[in-house]
């Protein structure tokens, strides 16, 4: 008989921990290959563990809501089964644990040492290495570390709740003009009053809200806004959909359209596919286009259509109803969410007309596309001015005026529309 072990698997960019939430399986169920082992949650998505074997699970390794490093074994899986269907499990020796590393008694300043348990500390509370480097560098001690307030899972301090910690505490340092010191305001709760309610933000809705404020304090928005006339992509999506739904079972939607435009354009204009570091600028070679995504519980995600201009009008229709109908039920992979270069978010879906969005870090662009209304508009052609009844929509691109300015803006977007109103209304999907 074979133990396989099962180990927490590669998470995305930057990811080196994740948090195992919940057990899918119990030890003694039997487990088919690619069956969910485990719920994960990482700081950028939560996700589902598949088993790569079929066999039994015979051993749990971690408890639920322990964070567990990439990489490493969390469960045993038996391989191989014998007549009478029982599968014992043949423990081997346990390792013996390392010894704990020699430590001086800490000064009531002393910073934090990259020990898990943080000697020291008045608790025993977990924080991540990359937290815990952090605060070494920027001389937090082990009582101050242990007040700092967590959005993570039990509590646990996040990267962003240290910096956000960081930033208040530098902003009460700032003296006033007579050289008195500012005193941080006292944090005072909601009152809940008559109908009112007090609802706690779930863990999704804070890692948007700092991501957003994030955004806003990085990059200086400036936004643009187009007019396209989309009649000619409106007559022609409503000649095609109901066949294309009869043949693939899927929808026909005005995203993919949008997605191709954007990728058709941003190779026009390489300059808008970029990030900042530092005091350079990185121009991406992939052009990977996130979509907005509205979730059942009014939470949002951006999941990446990746290398978009090398996929014909099929192939950007299917990656983009896979990725959407994955999203909706928490069924995306933490690669899937990571490496966009430019966003795209339909606010037309729920009516709006215009909008001047966030953008998402670290891009440096978003493209907003609003609802598609009929109204009478000026026509322009050789015999003379007309007016006529079109479909006519507003879009809008936010960039970072950093590194983009309001020519590179206005050419990218002009390009935009100039592919959406002479879209190939002869091609076949």
């Amino acid at each position: 008989m074979a133990n396989k072990e099962i180990i927490i698997p590669k998470l995305g960019e930057s990811v080196i921990e994740a948090t195992l939430t919940k057990w899918i399986k119990n030890e003694g169920d039997p487990v088919t290959e690619d069956e969910p082992l485990a719920e994960i949650a990482t700081d950028k998505v939560d996700s589902e563990i598949p088993s790569p074997v079929s066999g039994v699970l015979v051993k749990k390794l971690f408890p639920e809501g322990t964070p567990v490093p990439v990489g490493t074994v969390f469960a045993i899986i038996q391989t191989e089964t014998v007549e009478t269907g029982a599968l014992p499990y043949f423990k081997k020796e346990a390792p013996k644990p390392a010894k704990p590393l020699q430590t001086v008694p800490a000064e009531p300043e002393t910073p934090v040492d990259s020990n898990p348990e943080l000697p020291g500390s008045s608790t025993t509370r977990f924080y991540s290495p990359l937290v815990r480097n952090i605060a070494r560098q920027e001389g937090i001690s082990f009582a101050e570390l242990d007040q700092i307030p967590g959005s993570g899972n039990n509590d646990r301090i996040t990267k962003q709740d240290l910096l956000s910690y960081l930033e208040k505490k530098k902003n009460q340092n700032i003296t006033s003009r007579d050289d008195e010191p500012i005193l941080p305001q006292t944090a005072v709760p909601p009152v809940a009053r008559g109908a009112d309610r007090i609802i706690e933000m779930n863990r999704i809705r804070q890692l948007i809200a700092g991501h957003m404020v994030r955004s806003v304090q990085t990059s200086p928005h400036v936004t643009s806004f187009m007019e396209a006339d989309m009649t000619r992509i409106v007559r022609w999506l409503d000649k095609n959909k109901e066949e294309f739904k009869k043949r693939e079972d899927q929808k026909l939607t005005y995203t993919p359209i949008f997605i191709e435009a954007i990728a058709k354009s941003i190779k026009d204009f390489p300059m808008i596919n970029v990030s900042v570091e530092g005091n350079k600028i990185l121009v991406h070679k992939n052009i990977n286009v996130g979509m907005a995504v509205a979730l059942p519980d009014f939470n949002l995600i951006v999941p990446v259509v990746k290398n978009a201009d090398e996929k014909n009008l099929t192939g950007l229709v299917k990656s983009v109803n896979d990725l959407a109908g994955r999203a909706r039920t928490g069924k995306l992979l933490p690669d899937e969410i990571t490496g966009g270069t430019l966003s795209l978010t339909n606010l037309g879906s729920f009516g709006t007309l215009a909008g001047t969005p966030i953008i998402n870090q670290p891009q440096t662009a978003i493209v907003a596309v609003g609802a598609i209304k009929k109204r009478a508009v000026v026509i322009e052609s050789e015999a003379g001015d007309m007016i006529a009844i079109r479909s006519m929509m507003v879009l809008s691109v936010t960039y970072d005026h950093r590194v983009i300015d309001g020519s590179l803006g206005g050419q990218f977007l002009t390009r935009i529309v100039h592919y959406l109103e002479n879209f190939n209304i002869d091609q076949t999907i």
